[in-house]
């Protein structure tokens, strides 16, 4: 079993049917269709669109996100973790005060501005997921000592950026899940970051690519810039 780690954000500047149809119905088709802001994206993956997509519907209604997409997570990860010895470690209690803070959280998240994809953002973000596969690390720094405001900066220079790192998952909904949850993290970086507008946020980069330590790495790279 490869163990999941997170990093802490830097900023600068088998789900059952019922259950399944419950969360589709909890969303219209409007509020689906403008979360899916990476749709036309064709240098994404499905997944990596996926990742834009569930940002964006936690940012619309949190406390819907919470009780539709995020529970259908919880069940299928702890039925996904009951094959292996640790469980009481892997899986995620509905008592876990993370969970708890997430639940308080989300409650206050309503109707914030969508992040939309962006090209160069994303091939920042592809371009160190595969440095971290190749060289089998997992920071923020990049080997050669470039920071996520060198890498961003690069592409947008003097612009409000940051960063989201997480490892294990191939999917977009369970990368969106764990960073949400951020247990382990004290600071909370990750879930800030996805749910706040203090930054302004508007654009990012995503990648999930390989990885020879975790398995599976994604990077979402967040910018601010002008409208």
């Amino acid at each position: 079993m490869n163990f999941i780690l997170f990093f802490t954000l830097m900023v600068f500047i088998f789900p059952i049917e019922k259950v399944k149809s419950q969360t589709e119905d909890a969303w219209s088709k409007e509020e689906l269709m403008n979360a899916n802001t990476a749709g036309d994206a064709k240098y994404l993956t499905g997944e990596e669109k996926d990742i834009v997509i569930y940002m964006n519907l936690v940012r619309m209604d949190g406390e819907k996100f919470f009780n539709t997409y995020f529970q259908d997570y919880v069940d299928k990860h702890n039925r996904q973790m009951q094959q292996y010895s640790n469980y009481n470690e892997l899986k995620i209690s509905r008592t876990d005060k993370y969970y708890k803070s997430l639940e308080n959280d989300l409650k206050e998240i309503k109707n914030l501005p969508a992040l939309w994809p962006d090209e160069a953002m994303s091939w920042v973000s592809k371009q160190h997921a595969k440095d971290m596969n190749k060289n089998n690390y997992a920071t923020h720094t990049s080997l050669d000592g470039r920071t996520v405001k060198d890498r961003i900066g690069k592409m947008y220079p003097r612009k409000a950026c940051g960063e989201n790192l997480a490892f294990g998952y191939s999917t977009g909904l369970a990368n969106i899940c764990m960073l949400l949850f951020d247990r382990g993290v004290p600071d909370l970086g990750h879930r800030k970051i996805i749910i706040s507008d203090d930054y302004k946020f508007n654009f990012v980069g995503v990648s999930i690519q390989r990885h020879k330590g975790y398995k599976y790495c994604s990077v979402t790279d967040f910018v601010a810039l002008p409208n």
